[in-house]
């Protein structure tokens, strides 16, 4: 990870709740930035990352590249995004395991790749649920 990146990586915890997520977006210190975090963290090409928050590619470059305001619906997506890439990582123990294990098809998930699940809220605290099971012996 970029070293100037790493503050804002600090700041966002592995398992996050709702009011964690509130204040981080009224708080207002949320801005593109958090792209390039998001980026680094999570081992996906720009096209992946760009279809998990419902945006297009010229966008997602445009925002992690430059420091400007997102909308708030964008910043909490991204939050959560990062907060279940540090989870998926502390899990699996690499970035690259992780990658690996939501791009494959799974059993648990009838046959549908976790990843796929990216791009709403609800579908990253279910797989963040899906991870907690692998953590505690569930399944895989």
């Amino acid at each position: 990870m970029i070293a100037k990146h790493k503050s804002l990586y600090n700041k966002i915890p592995a398992q996050i709740n709702s009011s964690d997520v509130v204040q981080l977006v009224q708080e207002g210190s949320v801005t593109s930035k958090y792209m390039a975090v998001l980026k680094a963290v999570a081992d996906n090409a720009d096209e992946i990352i760009s279809g998990w928050l419902n945006i297009n590619v010229k966008t997602f470059r445009n925002y992690k590249t430059k420091d400007t305001s997102i909308k708030q619906d964008l910043q909490e997506h991204t939050i959560m995004l990062i907060s279940l890439m540090k989870h998926g990582q502390e899990v699996f123990g690499t970035a690259e395991d992780f990658s690996n294990w939501l791009s494959q098809k799974n059993f648990y998930l009838d046959w549908k790749k976790p990843n796929s699940f990216l791009n709403t809220i609800s579908g990253i605290r279910f797989i963040d649920d899906q991870l907690t099971s692998i953590e505690y012996g569930d399944n895989a």
